[in-house]
């Protein structure tokens, strides 16, 4: 079990983002995410049947929804809920440092 968000860090470059889960109940999941420069396949999109909120920890992001112009640029502290079903993907995240995420999987409410 992860106890600091900053522990085991992957180094810059890493081919792939690291999915740490940190906590797993039957309608919450808590995961660390960390990207060292990942950012969403071209013409992929996440769309999952749960809420996802978002916190970025350290690190920036560049985070799109399908339905608005432009990117959103997040910086430490920007936190997000991002509803079911709302088409969302990563177009950017820093290669310089890390990027990290904690996000909360929760199910649709009623």
């Amino acid at each position: 079990m992860l106890d600091n968000l900053f522990a085991n860090l992957p180094p810059a470059g890493t081919c792939d983002e690291q999915f740490t889960s940190l906590l797993n109940e039957p309608n919450l999941i808590v995961q660390r995410i960390v990207s060292t420069g990942q950012c969403s396949p071209p013409d992929f999109w996440y769309e999952q049947a749960e809420a996802e909120w978002v916190l970025l920890i350290s690190g920036e992001a560049l985070l799109r929804f399908e339905d608005e112009t432009n990117a959103r640029r997040l910086t430490p502290g920007t936190c997000i809920d991002i509803a079911p079903g709302r088409r969302h993907r990563v177009d950017w995240t820093t290669p310089a440092a890390p990027t990290i995420w904690l996000a909360i999987y929760r199910p649709a409410s009623p």
